[in-house]
Formats: structure tokens, C-alpha cells, sequence
């Protein structure tokens, strides 16, 4: 599904610019941007397939988009779904070692 490399992904020349504090690594962000971007478009790119052939019947425009969102989060709650997203992002871990119900770990502010 790959069409850049991580090498090749463009980072903001001023993180700080943004709003929000950075607190991950600029290019990781980027990295992790495009591969969802990428998913989206294979998704998109799988749906309109399916309808134009005449497999997928859609009535409207909202359940196509209720359709696609189900099939992104179906994707994202898999195993293989993350570990995606993890060699795209240059890791290398197995679907096996992906922990899908990863807690979040608050800190309270002082």
C-alpha cells in the first residue's frame, strides 16, 4: 500500500507553530499522518470499487460515509490494523505484540 517512504515524509520546519504542545517526536507525527491518509484512500479506493461494479449497493451519501467510517474502525481495532501503522511509522512489531486496549495514562497537572 506504500507509496513514500518514511525517509520521504516532509516535517513542519517549525513544530512550535502549532497550538498544541508537541510532546511526540515531529516526524513520527508525519509518519503516522500519512499512513492514515493512505488508509483512508485505500478504503475509499475499495468502496467506490465495489460500488461502481455493482457489488456494494449505497442509497445515499451519509451511508456511504457511515459504511466507510465503520470499515476505518473495524481496521483500526485489529491487530493488523495497528501493526500497520507501526511499520509505516518505521517500528517493526508483530500483530501478536500490538495491545489494542492500551490504557491511558493521565497526569495530573501540579
Amino acid at each position: 500500500m506504500s507509496e513514500a517512504s518514511p525517509q520521504s515524509i516532509e516535517v513542519p520546519a517549525d513544530p512550535s507553530a502549532s497550538p498544541f504542545k508537541l510532546v511526540v517526536d515531529p516526524a513520527i507525527r508525519a509518519r503516522l499522518r500519512a499512513a492514515l491518509l493512505e488508509l483512508i484512500d485505500n478504503h475509499d479506493q475499495e468502496l467506490a470499487k465495489y460500488a461502481s461494479e455493482g457489488f456494494l449497493e449505497l442509497d445515499s451519501y451519509k451511508e456511504y460515509i457511515e459504511l466507510f467510517a465503520r470499515y476505518l474502525r473495524d481496521t483500526m481495532g485489529t491487530k493488523e490494523g495497528v501493526s500497520y501503522l507501526l511499520t509505516e511509522c518505521g517500528f517493526h512489531v508483530r500483530p501478536d505484540e500490538v495491545i489494542l486496549d492500551r490504557e491511558t495514562r493521565w497526569k495530573v497537572a501540579r
